[in-house]
């Protein structure tokens, strides 16, 4: 075997290069290409990450949107119970045969306003527009009656009340609205015993 040592590349390519200036050319592509290489399996791998995080996000939204659909009413219907649990000691209070009536009717009232303040948390609105003008976007006409006295298109009587939801209509109140017109004209009675002319005179 011989004992003589040969020259590492770097060496030949410089001897290349000076011979060939084009090998020297080709190694700066190849350079450049490994270089761009590298980098596009960088952003590919950032792609890959990216795409996993996006998955996961998708998943955890729907999963929140779910539970969203599901556990809306969970406040409002927390504020109901205790309604619930008045109009219950009511009956039971109610069936009893020594039961107090003034008693029952405070314990309605009291019901009453419990669920009233229950509804208005949640931005529900009552609608109760007696002795207001007519509103054909709240109200819903019934009847209609003629009331001198009253001027047209005004809410006479609340047959049911209306209600809204945070601006939005739920249910219109029905009401009785006046029509308006002449009062109705009173007729003079003759006195006995002669006609109206003949009275006059």
């Amino acid at each position: 075997m011989s004992n003589e040592q040969h020259p590492d590349q770097e060496e030949v390519r410089q001897e290349r290069s000076q011979e060939d200036p084009a090998a020297d050319e080709t190694e700066a592509l190849r350079g450049r290409l490994e270089e761009a290489e590298a980098k596009a399996d960088e952003h590919y791998q950032n792609l890959l990450r990216l795409q996993a995080e996006l998955d996961n996000l998708h998943k955890r939204t729907a999963r929140e949107l779910q539970n969203a659909h599901k556990y809306a009413l969970e406040k409002f219907v927390s504020e109901l119970l205790p309604v619930r649990d008045s109009m219950e000691m009511g009956l039971y209070a109610a069936q009893e045969g020594t039961a107090d009536i003034r008693k029952l009717v405070e314990g309605m009232e009291l019901t009453l306003k419990m669920l009233h303040d229950a509804m208005a948390k949640f931005g529900v609105e009552q609608i109760n527009p007696e002795g207001e003008k007519f509103d054909p976007d709240a109200h819903q006409a019934m009847s209609m009656q003629e009331a001198p006295e009253v001027p047209p298109n005004t809410v006479m009587n609340v047959m049911q009340k209306g209600y809204r939801l945070n601006d939005r209509l739920l249910r219109p109140a029905l009401v009785m609205v006046s029509r308006g017109g002449k009062a109705p004209a009173v007729e003079e009675k003759p006195e006995e015993g002669g006609s109206p002319g003949e009275n006059a005179k």
